[in-house]
């Protein structure tokens, strides 16, 4: 049975296709999950061992020309138009976990993660990612101009402000409070030449929303810190019109704001798009 599959894939030029990302992570998984001694470099290996890893080898070897061409465009000033044809959803947006295009931002982004993060406050989340398809489709979906500040609140390590900066015309604001994050984040917009964004390191609830138009959290935090920022916002919202996006539990909280309204009907793990009742966004 293996056999067979591996002789396929061999056979199968179509994966040698830069756009054929999803292909080759189906394929790279299957390896992972049914050949796991081709990881372990002191085993045995069997010639159909021998031949999951040279196949493991080519894939990852047309992935990385991809990630390499991609970052170069990006770092140019273009190759935002290429980068959403790359992220166009062939399946279900609304599904769990990490895919694909999450392995296509971790080879396109010029850092790694920092390894010196400190202890995460109370109320405060443990920071992960949004996943990428999420945040592809946000930014379909809400199609950010060139009058827009998006200000993610939480940043993280800045995925969704620097998506926002090679994507689209708008401008981008990440706040984060952890130095180590920040930092990452300020250093890969810097080697991607990005001129439209900005990170400041700073506690959410200390942060000036006077110029955004859009608000973007995926459950940064909680409890009264959800509370105060939420406030905030509505604050900025008694004076002119803006959007709040969400992900994750803290969608439940920003969608029984009395100030917000959905503007289409809230889907179970997607990203929840809000507007401030009193005016329509630009």
């Amino acid at each position: 049975m293996w056999e067979e599959w591996i002789e396929a894939m061999e056979r199968d030029d179509s994966l040698d296709d830069p756009d054929r990302l999803r292909g080759r992570a189906e394929v790279l998984d299957r390896i992972e999950t049914c050949f796991p001694r081709v990881f372990d470099c002191v085993a045995e290996h069997t010639d159909l061992d021998r031949r999951a890893i040279a196949l493991r080898a080519r894939l990852e070897t047309v992935n990385r020309r991809v990630h390499d061409v991609l970052r170069d465009t990006l770092q140019a000033g273009h190759g935002g138009e290429r980068l959403m044809r790359l992220a166009m959803p062939h399946g279900p947006i609304d599904t769990e976990g990490y895919d694909h295009l999450d392995d296509l931002l971790a080879g396109v982004l010029p850092f790694a993660p920092p390894d010196d993060v400190g202890e995460t406050p109370p109320e405060m989340v443990f920071y992960q990612p949004t996943p990428a398809r999420h945040v592809f489709d946000l930014i379909r979906r809400t199609a950010p101009c060139a009058d827009d500040v998006v200000v993610d609140l939480g940043s993280g390590l800045g995925h969704v402000p620097l998506m926002i900066a090679l994507c689209t015309p708008a401008r981008a604001v990440g706040i984060e409070r952890e130095t180590a994050y920040f930092t990452r984040a300020r250093q890969c917009a810097a080697a991607l030449n990005l001129d439209r964004i900005q990170f400041i390191r700073q506690d959410a609830r200390d942060a000036d929303f006077s110029t955004g138009t859009l608000f973007y959290l995926y459950t940064p935090f909680s409890g009264s810190i959800l509370r105060c920022v939420l406030d905030a916002l509505q604050g900025e919202a008694n004076h002119r019109a803006i959007r709040v996006c969400a992900y994750g539990p803290c969608g439940d909280v920003i969608a029984r704001e009395t100030w917000l309204e959905p503007m289409e009907p809230p889907k179970t793990n997607r990203v929840a798009i809000f507007r401030s009742r009193d005016g329509k966004p630009r």
